[in-house]
């Protein structure tokens, strides 16, 4: 038997990991969603919260909620820059703010890249990838499907195209004919890789952009450094499989403008991608919608034509875009600089439209989901606290909803991005006391 003391270690290790508290250990700060648990609390039968939420006509007093933050935000864990907006999710009138000027959001960014693609694209908004003939040339065209796989899985959180069953329906078409295969990434353009990214980040948190890949840029456990290269030699192999003779390598191609339709595969609905990608806080599938809202909103489908039209879909919206600079969808570019107003007032619109909604009911949930699964499980916060994190070495930040006591939604973003000197669990915890502050306040006027 294992002494006592080496069982009670590795005990620990391993909530330690399940919690996700090794991850600045792991991954440098900058986990990819490979380091996220999968969200177990929502299968249980207990409520989120027994308050009711965004329904609450209280008014809320201010002055009551500003108090509240006052000395959690004052906490030495937060670093030496840190700034708080709290808005009534109503109606956007300010309840409590401090600090100013913008900050390195980190993946809070990816509140933006939501807001975006589904300002741009709709809700029902679908991604499809596509078989099409040219003579003896099979092409598959990548339409940007951020969570197409290879082989249809039972039990995933959302439903994905498979190329398994996408092979199935072309062998139908086809026969068992002889034919060379090439794959089309034409749709998005520019750099696959941002410059404003670390040195390292490609294979370790994040994979070359691509709008045609399986599992989201993936060959097995390891990231891919050509994902849709890997995406078309296996999709060849599921042809070979049924019979189709695929002669050679896949080849880099762009399909004719005149080229037979085969076959296709149709993504799950945007909502539901927003919804997943958010509780994940999914790098990859955020640098895919970021191209997406570019082309959706007239751009070439690249970093520069999303940051573009994210920056005008908020200032569209009334959301103000003072200093705010936007490298990439995901938050990976300490390049990048938000103002907590803009992610509050991104969750008052959020709120306010039915169809952003998806990025509110993507939100994790403190104690309960995604990258809060296992936050707030001894706070009165617990199920109350709605929200985006963001986290890179030394930089922190948090941003969606809080139901105060009389119901009432409050938007919120809190940022704190000088916090090297500190450890990054003390200012997470930091973080997770100014939320809970506001959550537990008796703030009704």
């Amino acid at each position: 038997m294992l002494p006592l003391l080496v069982v009670v270690t590795l005990a620990a290790i391993g909530a330690l990991y399940v919690r996700g508290d090794l991850n600045p250990i792991l991954c440098d700060g900058a986990c990819g969603p490979e380091y996220v648990t999968a969200p177990t609390g929502l299968a249980s039968a207990s409520p989120a919260s027994d308050r009711a939420t965004g329904v609450g006509s209280a008014p809320v007093d201010a002055a009551a909620l500003a108090a509240a933050v006052k000395d959690p935000l004052a906490s030495d864990a937060l670093g030496g820059r840190t700034s708080l907006v709290a808005l009534d999710a109503r109606d956007g009138t300010v309840l409590a703010e401090s600090g100013d000027g913008t900050h390195i959001p980190a993946s809070t960014t990816k509140l933006l890249t939501a807001v975006a693609a589904l300002d741009t694209l709709g809700p029902d908004a679908t991604f499809t990838t596509s078989v099409v003939r040219d003579g003896d040339r099979l092409v598959l065209v990548g339409g940007g499907d951020p969570y197409l796989t290879d082989t249809r899985t039972k039990g995933s959180p959302v439903e994905r195209a498979d190329l398994a069953t996408l092979a199935a329906a072309t062998a139908t078409k086809v026969g068992r004919a002889r034919v060379t295969l090439g794959y089309d990434v034409s749709l998005f353009s520019g750099p696959s890789v941002s410059p404003a990214w670390e040195e390292g980040y490609v294979g370790s948190v994040v994979a070359p952009v691509s709008p045609l890949w399986i599992d989201r840029g993936r060959v097995g456990a390891a990231r891919s450094t050509e994902p849709a290269a890997d995406a078309a030699r296996r999709f060849a192999e599921l042809l070979r499989a049924r019979r189709v003779d695929v002669a050679g390598e896949p080849a880099r191609v762009e399909a004719p403008a005149g080229a037979t339709k085969v076959a296709q595969a149709r993504s799950a609905r945007l909502s539901r991608i927003v919804e997943r990608f958010l509780a994940d806080s999914d790098n990859e599938v955020a640098e895919v919608l970021l191209r997406q809202a570019a082309l959706g909103g007239g751009q070439p489908g690249s970093f520069a034509g999303g940051a573009k039209v994210a920056t005008e879909v908020l200032a569209r919206s009334g959301v103000s875009t003072e200093g705010l600079v936007l490298n990439d969808g995901s938050g990976l570019s300490r390049k990048n600089r938000i103002s907590a107003t803009t992610l509050a007032e991104t969750m008052v619109q959020a709120s306010a439209r039915p169809r952003l909604s998806s990025t509110l009911s993507g939100l994790p949930v403190g104690g309960f989901s995604g990258t809060l699964e296992n936050r707030y499980d001894r706070s009165d916060a617990r199920g109350v606290v709605r929200a985006k994190t963001g986290t890179l070495t030394g930089v922190h930040s948090l941003a969606g909803i809080v139901t105060l006591d009389g119901g009432r939604p409050v938007a919120f973003a809190v940022m704190a991005d000088d916090t090297e000197q500190v450890n990054p669990f003390v200012t997470q915890a930091a973080l997770d006391r100014v939320a809970a502050s506001m959550a537990t306040c008796a703030c009704g006027a």
